[in-house]
């Protein structure tokens, strides 16, 4: 039997500044040669080291603002105080995969007019977007990315500025995701990704009639599904 995956702790933060028309992210694509993610776009981030440990002591959260603050400093040259960042959601690899993260995302507001510099090793490329043309951008495919990156670019989009954005988040519960994540066998090479309440998420079976709570890869981008009927909230506000 192979022994269990460990789940590493992670994370990443969503640098947020105000922009003419609608707040705008950082947003940076990962290196294609790298075997985790490569060539996705996702924001700053990465694993929990022992010196953001050491610095928070017992506290997991707290290393994580540690870590994710490093992390930005480290990727592409901007350093968010680790006090300020609000906390938007908590995920947690799905079992089968072969590198597993417990991973905390943030929020945090920085001056418009903030540099960034990219490492050039992990990241290769960044850009500044508002979450509702990343959206557009990710469905006409041509930013690739993984559901924790799209459902929080989902979540972010009904904000009018980086300050709204913050404080928003700071005051909504923070979701804990643990996926299931099954082969969608009616779309070539396309997954589902089923969450709490959804009628497969405990069996795995993605054809079981009933809710739906699901994010679902169509032509390489993804699409959020949920049913008023699910006995578990959205992973976030929906109109």
């Amino acid at each position: 039997m192979n022994e269990p995956v460990k789940v590493r702790p992670a994370s990443t933060v969503v640098l947020l500044r105000d922009a003419a028309d609608a707040p705008e992210l950082l947003m940076v694509r990962r290196n294609r040669a790298l075997a985790f993610a490569g060539g996705f776009w996702v924001f700053p981030g990465g694993a929990v080291d022992d010196l953001d440990r050491q610095r928070a002591g017992d506290d997991e959260e707290l290393a994580a603002r540690f870590a994710a603050a490093r992390e930005a400093e480290e990727e592409a040259g901007v350093a968010p105080d680790p006090a300020a960042m609000a906390l938007v959601s908590h995920w947690t690899t799905p079992v089968p995969e072969r590198k597993r993260f417990s991973t905390w995302i943030y929020a945090a507001q920085v001056p418009a007019d903030t540099p960034v510099t990219i490492d050039g090793s992990e990241i290769h490329d960044f850009q500044w977007c508002s979450a509702r043309a990343a959206l557009q951008a990710h469905r006409a495919g041509e930013l690739p990315m993984m559901p924790p990156t799209y459902i929080t670019l989902c979540a972010l989009a009904r904000y009018a500025s980086a300050g709204e954005a913050v404080c928003g988040e700071r005051e909504t519960p923070c979701p804990r995701v643990l996926p299931t994540m099954v082969p969608r066998e009616e779309a070539e090479g396309g997954f589902l990704t089923l969450y709490p309440g959804d009628v497969g998420y405990e069996g795995g079976d993605a054809q079981a009639q009933g809710p739906r709570h699901r994010t679902v890869l169509v032509d390489g981008s993804w699409q959020y599904e949920y049913d008023c009927n699910c006995d578990s909230l959205p992973l976030y506000p929906i109109s």
